[in-house]
């Protein structure tokens, strides 16, 4: 059991839930994830660690509400517990020691860039985040990245920052030179697009992919993609990849395999006929010391 020892809404969609998981805190790394499990018979879904705080033995994770098993989990509260994390899963962020990094992230994924931001900044690498939402309430993680370093903020409407793409952002960053990576996580067109972008640039760009995972070990193998040319699995030999070498348009197509199911589990609950519980504590249970 895994207690909500915090809960923040971020955006209208976007929710920051702070969970206890002393062993997680303690060891993970920019770029790992964990996979979590409401209760017994939830789905398993697998969420980025966004933060954590060894000293309190706290990680945090951002959740986007789309389905039915996310509503559920933005649906906890402080005092509340999800039954299993596991993790951290995946390998570490691919960092830079020196010279100067663009974070790009595009709605959720600005949660995702943020502890690669940190990683970067820890190690004297000068970081540049270029950040987006359609408004101003649906950018993120904007103060969080500010002590790291330059943000750039972009907005669709034009209410907040600038208006315009992060990859128009990106495109002036990487004309003036001295760029020497770029990391890029959001929707898979925003992440092609970047990927895109620095490509005639010549700079090594990362990108970190969603698509559906089960299991988190490589045995059930619904997070295949392809990276140039050869099947990996997003879940052991990522989620980061080299943006360049992404069959994109594969992993889109992958992505909407279960989109009808949602759908249908999605109404079923909207219609009373949810199964799965909130995990609370057992007040029975000797006491956690």
């Amino acid at each position: 059991m895994h207690l909500v020892t915090a809960k923040v809404q971020l955006s209208p969609n976007v929710t920051r839930l702070d969970l206890e998981a002393s062993r997680i805190a303690e060891i993970r790394q920019p770029g790992q994830f964990v996979i979590v499990r409401l209760g017994n018979g939830a789905e398993r879904i697998p969420l980025t660690i966004a933060d954590a705080d060894p000293a309190r033995g706290t990680i945090a994770l951002v959740i986007q509400a789309v389905g039915k098993s996310t509503r559920d989990l933005v649906a906890l509260e402080v005092g509340d517990s999800i039954l299993d994390i596991s993790g951290p899963l995946g390998h570490p962020t691919e960092m830079i020691s020196s010279g100067r990094a663009i974070c790009v992230g595009g709605g959720v994924g600005t949660a995702v860039v943020h502890p690669i931001a940190h990683g970067l900044h820890q190690r004297g690498v000068e970081v540049i985040s270029i950040i987006g939402g359609r408004s101003r309430e649906w950018v993120i993680f904007e103060e969080e990245l500010r002590r790291l370093g330059q943000v750039i903020v972009c907005t669709d409407d034009g209410s907040y920052g600038r208006q315009g793409f992060v990859t128009d952002a990106t495109r002036e960053v990487l004309e003036a030179g001295g760029v020497d990576i770029v990391y890029a996580v959001g929707p898979v067109p925003m992440m092609r697009a970047v990927a895109n972008l620095t490509r005639p640039f010549g700079v090594r760009t990362i990108v970190s992919l969603n698509p559906v995972m089960v299991d988190g070990t490589g045995m059930c193998g619904g997070c295949r993609v392809d990276i140039g040319g050869q099947t990996k699995f997003a879940c052991v030999d990522g989620p980061e990849f080299d943006g360049h070498l992404v069959d994109f348009d594969l992993l889109a197509e992958r992505l909407g395999t279960y989109r009808e199911f949602e759908q249908q589990a999605s109404a079923a609950c909207e219609a009373g006929s949810c199964r799965v519980g909130l995990a609370r504590p057992d007040p029975s249970s000797p006491a956690k010391p």
